[in-house]
């Protein structure tokens, strides 16, 4: 992976939110990390500091805005301010988990669309560009008024599977709005999917109904995000008392709040597979956890831009 000469006044920063995934990105670049510092006054208040010239440079700002999100979310907005001042060329923000993207409409009366929010104060803070992955809503796109490249981690996790050759897999989305993204994981797997209905108005969190074959077979529940993983533990248990042989589970982003990790221990699912869009501390990790890295595909976007190439085969 090489970036023309002619574009190699770039420079990769790591704020706080993952730097492991940042040292991935820039060992796949073959680059040194851009050199900055992060304080904060005894109230709390950050203070940046880039410790290098980058007038003319094309500069990358990795930083998921994960928990907590509204600490990552101000520091990405003033290292944009610090970068413009310091007359960067071009300020592209790759944020591999974008928060807020579920707040993306006016649900009931008098609540905000936090997801525009956010990308008006991105936009005028100074960014050019944003990278994501997975997006939860993906028109959340369409609120900026800059490019924004929506990576997917779908080949990721499609290959993890089809080299595990699982046996007799059946594709399982957990909720209406993921019938598309189960649909490519089952066609990339060569196998059916299944989907499940759930009545939210009825008891204990609603009635789960499941549409199509399961008995026998392997269940992979494919959702872009596990927050508190209420839904696959439940999942996985009304898919086993089904007729399924075993359930496996995958997502793009790890949220996993409390009590997330103590659900996954106390289901019987055999794996939940993952990336690396979120930091995981020590005790959010487990041994039925499998996290698989975005570095290689967040490296080639970033080297697609840089030479002025299309990242379109990138979320085809």
């Amino acid at each position: 992976m090489t970036v023309n000469k002619e574009n190699q006044d770039m420079r990769v920063f790591s704020l706080n939110s993952n730097d492991p995934l940042v040292d991935e990105i820039v060992k796949e670049l073959n680059i040194e990390k851009g050199k900055s510092t992060i304080k904060r006054f005894s109230d709390g208040e950050i203070q940046m500091n880039i410790e290098e010239s980058i007038r003319g440079c094309d500069v990358y700002l990795v930083q998921s805005t994960s928990q907590p999100g509204n600490e990552y979310l101000m520091e990405l907005l003033i290292m944009i301010d610090a970068m413009k001042r310091a007359s960067a060329r071009t300020i592209n923000c790759v944020i591999p988990y974008f928060g807020y993207s579920r707040q993306d409409r006016k649900a009931r009366s008098r609540e905000p669309i936090t997801a525009k929010l956010i990308a008006n104060l991105l936009e005028k803070a100074g960014a050019d560009r944003i990278i994501t992955v997975d997006l939860h809503a993906p028109q959340v796109q369409g609120f900026f008024n800059i490019p924004v490249d929506q990576l997917l981690a779908f080949p990721i996790l499609s290959s993890y599977f089809i080299e595990k050759n699982l046996e007799n897999p059946v594709i399982v989305a957990p909720e209406n709005g993921g019938v598309i993204r189960a649909r490519k994981l089952g066609d990339a797997l060569d196998c059916p999917i299944a989907l499940i209905d759930r009545n939210r108005s009825m008891p204990g969190r609603g009635h789960m109904d499941i549409m199509g074959e399961v008995a026998g077979k392997t269940a992979i529940i494919i959702d872009d995000m596990i927050d508190t993983a209420r839904t696959i533990r439940a999942a996985s248990s009304e898919l086993l008392a089904r007729g399924a042989k075993e359930v496996y589970a995958c997502c793009t982003h790890p949220v996993l709040s409390e009590p997330a990790i103590d659900r996954i221990n106390e289901s019987d699912i055999v794996e939940v597979v993952t990336t690396n869009s979120i930091f995981l501390p020590e005790e959010k990790k487990t041994n039925r956890l499998k996290v698989l890295s975005l570095a290689p595909i967040l490296a080639e976007a970033i080297t697609k831009v840089q030479n002025d190439e299309s990242v379109s085969t990138l979320f085809e």
